[in-house]
């Protein structure tokens, strides 16, 4: 379905980008514009028989719409009061989109991929996000603190409202919460579309869910981590939306995390309920493991989008039981991939190759390109593998990758199989590295590559061959 017309993908942001560069849009505008171009433009007409006069129409006919809601939306203002908040009905709010959040895949930190039950509590989420700051992962883009199973009591309260457990959360999770927030986190909590969570230690919240969404939102949470263990053989379908329906009417907007294991495909339904979705079973500190879970969630590329992401599970990285080559292997798949960027590590006592894989802004950015197309694998030759993504400002991201455990590999990206032109002259900029590979490259690039191992480039087109 897409082979024809891929050459179309790069045209649609090409063309905006211009409409928008030459206009003077308020940025609102930009923003709505931007989202509704790729939504509609991609999933629209590149998936239909559309031609590239056809979506140039479309892109032309976008911008006049959104020049003249800009024009509207800079009228000047009958007094100097901030802007009221305008509270849609629900009717109005087609899906989990409308809360506004995951333009770009959320990145933070979730206690269980270290703590698990045993270690989670009050004082683990004040020092986490104490060094959140203090290491400046949270100016790197970490933002969310997020709390996972265990954190309430074995039963909900007389009015029948989820409790904080009192011995591991004594001051409850509204005070941590105003904690977290007060550092400029975001506070993260779990719940379960079943009658119990999977640790079977607290409640889930089917039959619950506009009760709980409401006791969420009344805390302050910004997150919500929702689970499918213990879910009385009900259909995902029959749950999730539920919840879904309840964080919109909570009055806060929850970005909401689909943790439905990639059951019944979520990635074919997840948008209109959900954030983000998991595309697979939970991840473990391993290199199968992990490989696994990138190739499961990859499957699954053209369903992601801003708003909307596909979730292969949290991150290992620093847990001990991989190595640094391949902890930066499943950092740059994740980054790649549009994940989201969960660090599951203690953050608390990392080791500086941990800190340094996780705060490389250069993969970062990757990840988090405003133009919101998850990376494939395009090529594979027994353990040779070449992933590759489109990047705003016409850049181009890609990972070699050598699977095999004990032989190093020459790996080439051809430029027909990553999307680029013939004869496009480009400059190479190896992330981990930090520097600019010599030379420029035409048609194709070759890169030594060791076992278990990666490297990743972002291709820049040189001037003078986009001139051609």
């Amino acid at each position: 379905m897409w082979g024809p017309r891929l050459h179309l993908i790069p045209r649609v942001p090409i063309l905006f980008q211009s409409c928008v560069a030459s206009s003077d849009f308020g940025e609102g505008a930009h923003v709505a514009a931007r989202y509704w171009l790729r939504v509609s433009a991609i999933n629209s007409l590149l998936l239909s028989s559309a031609s590239s006069s056809s979506v140039s129409w479309f892109v032309l006919a976008s911008c006049t719409v959104v020049a003249r809601a800009s024009r509207a939306q800079q009228q000047p203002a009958a007094s100097c009061t901030p802007r009221r908040v305008v509270h849609v009905e629900e009717e109005h709010r087609r899906s989990m989109l409308a809360n506004g959040l995951g333009s770009a895949p959320p990145m933070g930190w979730n206690s269980w991929n270290h703590f698990a039950c045993d270690g989670n509590g009050e004082d683990v989420i004040r020092e986490t996000a104490d060094a959140l700051v203090s290491t400046e992962l949270a100016a790197a883009g970490y933002k969310y603190v997020n709390i996972d199973d265990c954190w309430a009591g074995p039963e909900r309260d007389a009015k029948g409202n989820l409790v904080a457990n009192k011995k591991t959360f004594p001051n409850g999770i509204k005070a941590l919460a105003d904690y977290v927030h007060s550092k400029g986190l975001k506070l993260g909590i779990y719940s379960d579309a079943g009658s119990k969570t999977c640790a079977k230690v607290q409640p889930g919240s089917l039959g619950h869910e506009e009760q709980d969404a409401k006791t969420f939102a009344s805390w302050g949470v910004d997150y919500l981590k929702y689970d499918n263990c213990n879910n009385g053989d009900l259909k995902p379908l029959e749950r999730y939306p539920e919840m879904s329906k309840a964080l919109m009417k909570a009055g806060r907007p929850i970005y909401f995390s689909l943790c439905e294991w990639g059951d019944m495909h979520p990635a074919k339904w997840g948008a209109a309920y959900g954030n983000s979705w998991r595309t697979t079973n939970d991840i473990s500190d391993t290199w199968e493991s992990m490989v696994s879970r990138a190739d499961e969630n990859e499957v699954w590329a053209d369903y992601a989008r801003p708003g909307g992401w596909n979730d292969p599970d949290m991150l290992e990285v620093g847990n001990g039981g991989m190595t640094n080559d391949e902890y930066i292997v499943h950092f740059s798949l994740w980054a790649i991939s549009k994940a989201p960027l969960i660090i599951g590590c203690d953050v608390r006592h990392m080791s500086q190759q941990t800190y340094d894989i996780l705060a490389n802004k250069e993969v970062i950015a990757v990840n988090q390109d405003p133009l919101g197309v998850q990376g494939k694998k395009v090529r594979m030759e027994g353990s040779n593998e070449v992933w590759a993504g489109p990047l705003s400002g016409y850049r181009t991201a890609v990972v070699v990758l050598n699977r095999h455990a004990k032989d190093a590999a020459a790996i080439t990206a051809h430029w027909d199989d990553i999307g680029l032109p013939a004869g496009t002259a480009v400059e190479a900029r190896d992330l981990w590295q930090h520097k600019t590979v010599g030379g420029e490259f035409t048609d194709k690039i070759t890169l030594d590559v060791a076992p278990h191992s990666c490297r990743m480039l972002v291709l820049k087109p040189l001037l003078s061959s986009r001139a051609n």
